[in-house]
């Protein structure tokens, strides 16, 4: 295996011409998110023509992005961590070229999140070690041992990538992973505005009130973090938040006692938490709560949604858990319960191959038990 280390931004000429005009560039990066909100970029792999190029993470690499943002395809296995690191160094998204690994696997009933390692020994009976994943990507030098661990995630992809994508066009799912990958990459992409940023952690068991709570603590919590490039846990931590909001602490002493805040936190915005959690706007000002997923909502249908998700599973061979997923299916029944006929409304998801096919036949499947739902009631 040969690979070459790239630490002078001259080197990286030649390289950004082979991008702009291969087929395929297989990629991968190392990084480090330990302490910070943002991850600092160790090395980009980069396998083209052939040839592994290892780039140093420290050096501009603006052009780079921007022919990776223009190639034919970029492969990755498990995109996510990747792409939003292109996306935060690029500034810009989102990606609209890539085939992801990972996903053409799930589609071919080997599971949704198979390792790179794992995909090697079963597509390409190859073993590799994943030895070096914690190392420090932000050494220099790097060893021998962590080069040719960086080297190695992306030696093999393409081959991996070639074998899927022939399997892929016989059961004719190729057109369907591509799609389902440019949705991903436009949902890595969304940014929600800061005013919703705590739709992230919000449940339907959430009164107006502890919306309202949530809102202000998650909104000064995003701020903070971005001020000091620290992540949100190092601030307050999820399940420190929902402790919050089920108890709302009126002192400082309670604060310090009865909840597991780092003292320099506290000392330094514990008044400020106690402001955001007590002093709320006029009630109607308030969230509206949140309705309740479907299989609440849906009890009397849930068997025939299951079973129109396996009937498709079955006939077009794909496993369930791709065809539908729970969020999915709940941003589906809140859409029928509102009456909207606006399909843009809908997750890219369900607007996409999956419409004719199993979108429009739960639509009307959830509207009939809607239907009776109030007709019981209204008797």
């Amino acid at each position: 295996m040969n690979y070459q280390w790239i630490a002078e931004s001259q080197q990286l000429t030649p390289i950004i011409a082979q991008l702009q005009n291969s087929l395929c560039n297989a990629l991968d990066t190392e990084f480090i998110k330990v302490d910070t909100l943002y991850p600092k970029l160790g090395v980009l792999q980069i396998h083209v023509n052939g040839q592994v190029y290892l780039i140093d993470g420290q050096l501009d690499l603006s052009a780079v992005w921007q022919a990776l943002f223009n190639a034919k395809q970029n492969v990755f296995h498990a995109c996510g961590e990747d792409i939003d690191l292109m996306y935060h160094y690029a500034g810009q998204r989102p990606l609209s070229n890539v085939f992801d690994t990972q996903v053409a696997m799930a589609f071919l009933g080997y599971g949704r999140q198979v390792s790179y390692q794992s995909a090697l020994e079963q597509v390409l009976h190859v073993q590799v070690e994943k030895d070096q994943t914690r190392s420090d990507w932000l050494a220099r030098p790097l060893s021998e041992q962590q080069e040719r661990y960086a080297a190695i995630d992306v030696f093999y992809l393409q081959d991996l990538a070639q074998h899927l994508i022939t399997d892929l066009k016989q059961h004719h799912f190729y057109d369907f992973v591509l799609e389902d990958c440019h949705h991903y990459c436009v949902d890595v992409a969304q940014q929600l505005p800061i005013e919703d940023i705590y739709l992230e952690m919000a449940n339907h068991r959430y009164s107006s009130r502890q919306l309202m709570q949530l809102k202000q603590l998650a909104m000064w919590r995003e701020n903070l973090a971005i001020e000091l490039n620290q992540p949100r846990s190092f601030i307050l931590k999820n399940h420190v938040i929902q402790q919050l909001l089920e108890r709302t602490p009126k002192t400082m002493q309670q604060l310090v006692s009865d909840y597991q805040i780092k003292p320099a936190i506290v000392r330094h915005h514990g008044k400020q938490i106690l402001q955001l959690l007590n002093k709320l706007p006029e009630p109607s000002q308030y969230p509206t709560r949140l309705p309740r997923p479907y299989r609440y909502r849906l009890e009397h249908t849930k068997d025939h949604i299951e079973a129109k998700i396996a009937q498709v599973s079955q006939e077009l061979a794909i496993p369930a858990d791709i065809l539908m997923r729970k969020k999915w299916l709940s941003q589906l029944t809140t859409w029928v319960a509102q009456d909207t006929q606006n399909i843009d409304q809908l997750e890219n998801y369900l607007r996409g191959w999956r419409y004719e096919c199993l979108t429009l036949p739960l639509i009307d499947i959830i509207r009939q038990d809607l239907a009776t739902t109030v007709f019981s009631v209204s008797r």
